[in-house]
């Protein structure tokens, strides 16, 4: 299997799970007090939305990849 047939497989693999998903979510810690050698930290969760639109058009690109690279072989 051709390197682009690969990159075209992990990328419909990712646009699954986009779809599957439609979102991230990851902690971040941010500095709520800093006063002298008083530090007061907090975790703070956050989500980032994954359009369907960005699910689709990777398992567009993907299957036009895997296309491709198989069509080279032949």
């Amino acid at each position: 299997m051709k390197p682009v047939a690969i990159v075209g497989v992990l990328l419909m693999v990712l646009g699954v799970a986009a779809l599957v998903y439609q979102s991230v979510s990851y902690t971040s810690r941010e500095t709520v007090l800093d006063l002298g050698p008083i530090h007061a930290t907090a975790d703070r969760e956050k989500t980032v939305p994954l359009s369907p639109l960005l699910g689709v058009a990777a398992l567009a690109g993907g299957a036009v990849l895997v296309f491709a690279g198989l069509r080279k072989q032949a």
